[in-house]
């Protein structure tokens, strides 16, 4: 069992990499230590880890670039070992120029043993987002009545599939997170939309090795689908001193390379920082991308 989830795994990074050759730019919002902030794409994690978990992340996006995405997301999940299911719920904010995008989802999965080393997790996502454009922000030469407006669409339900399958080394999902494609109006202007949530589609894997007491590894692989956009692959390698230091790089094909660090201050607490440089057009403007992630474990239900 353990040689056939080593090959499968090994396969899926080759598949990574050779996808990764033609691929260009990731759509927003995105994270680099997506691994660990897996709950916002698939509810199948939540209770994955058989501890209730906090966690946040600040991303700035292309410092130095005018009105840049900037991400925020708050989230909580824990598993109930005696019902067999697990919660979580998420908060997140996403900004890019004037669009201003707030959701708030829960998550409810529920968990089957597969062997006597994996099980599967099958998950539902529910939720509601709240969309602003703030038009009467933007400076124009000349005046337009289009832009005297704000746009609002403060209601916007959604919801989400996700599978999980995983052991103590290895895991796989495969989820889509928003099923329903919300379209944003304008009722005093003749326009069918003017923005619009698009389905996405995740592929996740990772696998984590131990050589010895002192040296581990960890390796994570993400790919994202969206319609009429270019396939978005992106891949981490954390090399660990004694689980309590991590330190390695990740690749977003076509975009983006960058350092991933990550320090287990206690037991409950971690604590990552990631910093990306944009390989495309934009790195002539932008200093970078920074990313603080700070996780803490806490059973809250039990």
């Amino acid at each position: 069992m353990k040689g056939i989830i080593k090959t499968g795994f090994l396969l899926f990074v080759m598949l990574v990499l050779l996808a990764g050759i033609k691929t260009y730019a990731q759509q927003d919002p995105m994270y680099t230590q997506f691994m660990d902030n897996l709950l916002v794409v698939n509810p199948g994690y939540a209770g994955a880890r058989d501890t209730g978990n906090f966690l946040l992340v600040s991303r700035n996006q292309w410092v130095s670039v005018a009105d840049a995405p900037v991400t925020n997301s708050f989230s909580y999940n824990t598993r109930f070992k005696e019902q067999n299911f697990g919660l979580g719920f998420s908060v997140m904010y996403d900004k890019i120029g004037p669009q201003k995008q707030t959701g708030v989802y829960f998550d409810y999965s529920y968990f089957l043993k597969v062997s006597d080393n994996f099980k599967l997790g099958l998950g539902l996502k529910g939720g509601v987002s709240f969309y602003r454009a703030a038009l009467t922000e933007l400076i124009t030469i000349d005046p337009d009545p289009i832009y005297t407006q704000d746009i609002y669409k403060n209601f916007l339900p959604n919801i989400g599939v996700g599978g999980y399958l995983y052991s103590d080394k290895v895991y796989f999902g495969l989820s889509i997170p928003k099923l329903i494609e919300n379209t944003i109006t304008r009722e005093d202007y003749q326009t069918n939309y003017v923005n619009k949530e698009e389905i996405h589609v995740y592929l996740v894997g990772g696998y984590n090795f131990d050589f010895n007491s002192d040296f581990q590894m960890k390796n994570n692989a993400m790919f994202r689908y969206v319609k009429n956009a270019p396939i978005s692959v992106q891949a981490t390698a954390l090399a660990g001193f004694r689980e309590r230091f991590w330190l390695g790089g990740m690749v977003r094909f076509g975009d983006a390379f960058g350092i991933v660090a990550q320090f287990q201050a206690t037991q409950r607490i971690l604590i990552g920082y990631s910093y990306d440089i944009t390989t495309s057009e934009l790195n002539v403007f932008s200093n970078g991308t920074h990313e603080i992630m700070f996780s803490y474990d806490l059973n809250i239900f039990r």
